[in-house]
């Protein structure tokens, strides 16, 4: 298999190295085993990735695709013997077509690579996740990503319009539209986006692109309570303004960041409501300002200018690196109505103390999507223990909110027992089915997403 492997890619493109084999075994996620693959492939091109795949097919060797491996749901872990098959070289722009607003890019491009790319368009595209500096396009679709922008301008299977994938019998499919309209048929871009890697492999995606909206205006308000900031963001939707940011921090991610790097924080608040609006209309942060104080903050500070505005975001964006200096940390990621956000976060707060264990939140608030991040000792069996019973509480907690196990971050690995509980058997059903339908032998990604 590597000799084919080595014919049809090159020598150089086929990686046997013990060490850079390890170094490629796992993405970011915590309490995801991981296998020893057996080599690591990087074509050039879908030509390529179509011998990759013919040859895993041939020899019976699972493929398991990676792109930057920021994933934190296990869904790039390799599993024993198989071909790793990264888009590393795939990551080209291919195009921008400024009148039909899109961009045709191949997976490995770095997600803020477009933006920078159709900036001279006065273009962007708008889905945002924490590691859109270093996630790859390709890894943003497979797991559906979401981000920080998405409360106003929705997550990844928004904005793609059309996917190149190879199947797993080496088959290529495009599916998609350019038009603006188009209901012909089943919806394969959806089916594709956020599958992980599983039902085919991605090669190319048009992408949609929005105008760049003007400077948002910010503000930051101090809570004395978790609870209390997430009481803000359901006013705040009740009133049926549309922010285009709404995060919130908890104390032990501010204080996290001030000693990370100081940005002159308020660690002593409980909680930190960043809220940002680019509609132009003066008057709606002023009115998330009031909602803000009548929920109960101490104090509402508006931004008073773009550098003072993008400070704000730069913090937030910090939250994870930061908290990451605390300890080894089992990020969790779930969604709740946002009527029942104050709820979620009295929860966590509640599992957190049952376990002993300290549970760090931030949140994409505006869309109801959390973060309990789980601080853990490592090297201590029964802090791992606890962390892993608090992640399953919090977990239970979601479905009983009527939530999801997942908003952003994907199955992968570390949900699907958590997947089965929430879809049901006939809901495994169906997506078996699926599975099955498009990968027969189930070498694509196997034992992600579903067992």
């Amino acid at each position: 298999m590597l000799q084919e492997l080595r014919t049809a890619l090159g020598d150089a493109a086929v990686i046997t190295d013990p060490d850079i084999l390890a170094g490629h075994a796992r993405d970011e996620a915590a309490l995801c085993e991981a296998g020893t693959p057996a080599v690591l492939v990087r074509p050039g091109d879908t030509a390529q990735v179509q011998a990759v795949v013919r040859i895993a097919a041939a020899h019976r060797t699972p493929i398991v695709v990676q792109g930057a491996r920021t994933g934190l749901a296990g869904a790039a872990n390799a599993v024993d013997g198989c071909i790793l098959l990264s888009t590393q070289r795939l990551d080209r722009i291919l195009s921008i077509d400024p009148v039909n607003r899109s961009a045709v890019v191949q997976p490995g491009v770095v997600n803020a690579d477009i933006s920078k790319a159709t900036a001279e368009h006065g273009l962007r595209y708008a889905p945002d996740p924490g590691s859109w500096e270093s996630s790859t396009i390709g890894g943003n679709v497979a797991t559906n990503a979401g981000g920080m922008c998405c409360v106003k301008y929705g997550v990844t299977s928004e904005y793609v319009l059309e996917l190149e994938v190879v199947l797993a019998d080496g088959e290529i499919l495009r599916c998609g539209r350019k038009t603006v309209k188009g209901v012909a048929g089943y919806d394969l871009v959806r089916l594709f986006t956020g599958s992980e890697g599983t039902l085919g492999i991605i090669t190319e995606i048009t992408v949609r692109l929005q105008p760049i909206p003007r400077q948002a205006l910010s503000l930051a308000a101090v809570f004395p309570s978790v609870s209390a900031a997430g009481a803000a963001v359901t006013a705040i939707t009740a009133a049926g303004l549309v922010p285009s940011l709404l995060e919130l921090i908890d104390q032990v991610h501010l204080r996290a960041i001030e000693e990370y790097r100081p940005q002159g924080l308020d660690t002593d608040a409980a909680a930190l409501l960043l809220a940002a609006s680019d509609s132009g209309v003066d008057s709606d942060l002023d009115e998330i300002a009031r909602l803000c104080t009548e929920s109960g903050a101490t104090e509402v500070h508006q931004a008073t200018d773009a550098m003072e505005a993008d400070m704000l975001l730069a913090a937030r964006r910090m939250a994870l690196p930061a908290v990451e200096r605390l300890g080894a940390v089992i990020v969790d990621d779930m969604s709740v109505p946002r009527s029942r956000l104050a709820e979620a976060l009295d929860g966590i707060a509640e599992v957190a103390k049952r376990r002993e264990v300290t549970v760090a939140v931030i949140a994409h608030a505006g869309d109801g999507n959390l973060h309990p991040n789980i601080l853990v000792n490592r090297e201590d069996p029964d802090s791992v223990a606890a962390g892993q019973a608090a992640f399953d509480d919090i977990m239970r907690l979601a479905a009983d909110l009527g939530g999801t196990c997942t908003g952003e971050h994907g199955v992968g690995l570390l949900k699907r027992d958590w997947l089965a509980a929430e879809i049901g058997e006939t809901g495994l059903r169906v997506q078996r089915a699926i599975k099955d339908a498009l990968d027969p032998t189930g070498l694509l990604n196997p034992g992600k997403v579903l067992r």
